[in-house]
């Protein structure tokens, strides 16, 4: 694959702190120095900070908020679990806060294997504004999805995404026994900062405003 750098203008906006993206607060700088204190590769360090997100971070669908302090990375990081628009955030954070532009992409998504219980509330198999990653390394702008992490994907025996800094890391279009799971429906593109209002416009577009309510009341469930 051919690399094109680009000129350090251009990544400016994908190393900078936002109201989300809040890689200056002491939290994520210091979570980020202990990620990364002992590398000095980039792609080295992406991938301790990915494999953190992944791994360290549950994934909870139930995480879900119409509160925008909700969004923020040093919240995320805190309560130690998220859904995936969450963990890219705190991923991006965490990136910028070792020097590393980072950015986040937006997809809708067909999940064919949606546990029934969320399911049952969703009414559908699709998820809007499915949120991930772009790693600048090398050159390249290298997609990295930390969604789901490594103990529930054994449970319910999907591969575990895997970031080597080198490949796009994005979900399986199958699980381990053959089966359909994730579908890329739309791309809607990369962004330097969370597209906060647009992402809730397409939910209660979508969803529904009373689903929406009910996600919100699943509140603190385990994801089943």
């Amino acid at each position: 694959m051919n690399t094109i750098k680009l000129p350090e203008s251009n990544l400016k906006p994908y190393l900078q702190a936002t109201y989300f993206i809040d890689c200056n607060h002491p939290r994520i700088k210091k979570a980020a120095r202990q990620l990364t204190g002992s590398l000095s590769e980039p792609k080295m360090m992406a991938r301790a900070i990915f494999f953190f997100v992944r791994d360290e971070i549950r994934y909870n669908p139930y995480s879900f908020s119409t509160s925008r302090k909700d969004y923020q990375a040093h919240t995320v990081l805190a309560r130690d679990k998220g859904y995936c628009i969450q963990k890219a955030v705190l991923l991006a954070a965490l990136c910028r806060a070792a020097g590393i532009p980072t950015r986040l992409r937006l997809a809708n998504i067909r999940n064919h294997q949606v546990p029934a219980k969320l399911a049952e509330m969703m009414k559908t198999d699709i998820f809007y504004c499915h949120g991930y990653n772009e790693i600048y390394l090398d050159g390249r702008w290298l997609k990295a999805t930390p969604t789901f992490d490594r103990f529930m994907c054994e449970r319910l025996e999907i591969n575990p995404v895997n970031f080597d800094g080198n490949q796009d890391a994005v979900f399986d279009q199958h699980s381990r026994d053959g089966r359909l799971h994730i579908e890329y429906l739309k791309q809607w593109g990369e962004f330097p900062d969370l597209p906060f209002t647009e992402i809730i416009t397409t939910f209660n577009d979508n969803y529904g405003k009373d689903m929406i309510q009910q996600w919100i009341n699943a509140g603190e469930q385990h994801y089943d």
